[in-house]
């Protein structure tokens, strides 16, 4: 190693250099273009996303389908298990449905090792020049693409390109540094700097027989690499690279996959903290069966790994596809043998991560978990729940305070200002949630139900404020001993009346986006506007029969006008889907 370190000149060090370079600069392109690809593809496949997210509860077998297709989607185990841990924290998923999910992310994950495999199979530069010439294409459907759906298809060209570029820069970097023969002064010479390198892995041990510690150095290297780098793709693609050009042999690379897919757990790991008990547990639930997975087959591995490198090199030509089938059949085995012990696995979490004492395991409003912004088709979803909860609040304190006004009793006091103080405080969160899901890449449908939600949380929030309004009148009335005659109820009670059907109806449009309910909202604010009209001229003809109290007649006008709001607001929040409904 040393002769052949002190026979390297000044050209071939920079040549070393440049290599390198390259290579890290293939590493770029390569995640950026997962990225690009994957983002876009996952905001263009929102509604498909969520249908494929409700089918993940049916089953365990159907939670493995879905988590190997959303991630071929997103082209990263590690983003679908961070998604994982956001639905587990906000209630959307169980952490058994979580397990089954999660297995099958690391099936969908071998998708890119395939793709990989591709860019560096047979007539490499003709592959990439094709996906090269795509990704031009797709810079020119983002520049000159006037629809949001043409452009977002462009960006996923875009992607889908950089990932086979570079893979050729990695390949090539790597490719020139092992060439055997280069050609000096007119004759073929043996290349210095591929005895250097080669010499260099021979003196750590990195043969072509791996022996038991290197088992041990590659698998933690697979693993300390993908969690720094945060890519279990990245590292398959850098260790096909290495395969590709000698470096590294088809066992060596297998010991290194294994070693990804424990590292890929980290990201996880990191999302869960500060989430909730069974948020952290699906973390926990990913690292077991990724560990548990590679501890069961690097026994045999370590024995077998050379007949196993035999047989693929008989019946599959090309190291690229060999370490691609490698890893495919290893999750599918994996996944194959501890999904029937999922419980187990879910079990031996919960004794990981016990419950804790106090009972409040996340924060008062952490249904709208930051993780969620990842899927930010799925975060639309989940804040149009949380509008929809927020205004069964503002509903129940309206009755509420109906009740206390008509019934002169005010024991509830304190339970009406907590649920205000709750309504207030949802209507600052989902604001603030709905700020940062606006700066994420939506598309063009889910950035109209986003404006819409500002306006919808506040028309909730207002009648919250409405409601307060009639317990103030509630008050007042129990102050000044003053009673509404039965006229008067009865018609408080007619308009009342139309209110909870128009609630009823607005909750089917905007809860459960039915649009059949538009024609009845429209019908039943229109009768609050004449309840409105029939109680102000019953109040005058009272006020001139002198048959009215007049503390009591100016607070049910002001209730009548205040009725009729609350009436306006939730009304507006049903023709905020107007924009969207198809």
């Amino acid at each position: 190693m040393t002769l052949s370190l002190l026979a390297l000149g000044t050209p071939e060090i920079l040549t070393i250099l440049n290599c390198m370079l390259l290579l890290f600069g293939g590493v770029a392109a390569f995640i950026i273009g997962m990225n690009m690809m994957g983002g876009n593809l996952e905001t263009a496949a929102g509604k498909s996303m969520r249908r494929l997210m409700a089918k993940a509860t049916k089953n365990r077998f159907l939670g493995v389908g879905t988590g190997a297709a959303v991630t071929a989607i997103v082209t990263s185990s590690s983003a679908t298990t961070v998604m994982i841990v956001g639905f587990v924290n906000v209630g959307l998923m169980t952490l058994t449905q979580a397990a089954s999910v999660i297995m099958g992310a690391n099936i969908g994950t071998t998708v890119t090792a395939f793709i990989t495999a591709i860019s560096t199979a047979g007539a490499e530069f003709e592959i990439t020049a094709l996906f090269a010439f795509v990704a031009f294409v797709g810079v020119l459907m983002s520049m000159l693409g006037k629809k949001d759906k043409v452009k977002r298809i462009g960006a996923i060209f875009q992607g889908l390109g950089l990932i086979f570029i570079g893979m050729n820069v990695m390949s090539s970097s790597m490719g020139g540094l092992m060439t055997e023969y280069i050609i000096k002064d007119g004759v073929a010479v043996q290349n210095p700097i591929a005895e250097t390198v080669k010499s260099m892995f021979m003196a750590i041990g990195f043969g072509k027989d791996v022996l038991t510690w290197e088992i041990i150095v590659l698998f933690l290297l697979g693993a300390a690499l993908t969690g720094l780098v945060q890519s279990s793709a990245a590292i398959t693609a850098i260790a096909i690279s290495l395969a590709s050009s000698g470096l590294i042999s088809l066992p060596m690379a297998m010991f290194i996959i294994l070693g990804t897919n424990v590292g890929t757990c980290v990201t996880a790991l990191f999302s869960s903290l500060g989430a909730s008990v069974n948020a952290r547990r699906t973390a926990i639930v990913h690292l077991l069966f990724n560990v548990i997975g590679s501890i069961i087959f690097i026994i045999p591995l370590a024995f077998t790994s050379s007949y196993i490198a035999d047989f693929l090199n008989t019946f599959m030509p090309g190291i690229s596809w060999q370490i691609a089938i490698f890893h495919m059949v290893f999750n599918l085995l994996t996944t194959a043998v501890l999904l029937p012990f999922i419980n187990l696995l879910v079990k031996l979490a919960c004794l990981i991560i016990p419950d804790k004492k106090s009972g409040k395991d996340t924060e008062e409003y952490g249904v709208l978990d930051k993780r969620l912004l990842k899927t930010p088709a799925i975060a639309v979803g989940q804040v149009r729940k949380e509008l929809t909860h927020m205004g069964k609040l503002a509903f129940e304190n309206y009755k509420r305070s109906l009740d206390m006004l008509l019934s002169g009793k005010t024991e509830n006091l304190e339970e009406f200002a907590a649920t205000e103080k709750n309504i207030n405080d949802y209507n600052s969160f989902i604001s603030s949630f709905l700020v940062k899901l606006s700066l994420e890449d939506l598309a063009e449908t889910d950035e109209k139900k986003v404006s819409s939600f500002y306006h919808v949380a506040s028309d909730t929030e207002r009648i919250g404020d409405y409601a307060e309004n009639i317990v103030e009148y509630a008050t007042k009335m129990v102050e000044d001993k003053a009673q509404f005659s039965e006229a008067a109820k009865s018609e408080i009670l007619e308009m009342d009346a139309h209110i909870t059907e128009l609630y009823r109806c607005v909750e089917k449009v905007f809860g459960e986006l039915d649009a059949s309910y538009l024609p009845d909202v429209e019908r039943e604010e229109s009768a609050t506007d004449d309840c409105c009209v029939k109680m102000q001229e019953a109040h005058l003809k009272r006020s001139t029969e002198q048959g009215c109290d007049p503390e009591a007649g100016a607070i049910y006008l002001q209730l009548a006008i205040n009725m009729e709001r609350i009436a306006d607001h939730m009304h507006n929040i049903a023709n905020s889907t107007k924009s969207y409904h198809n």
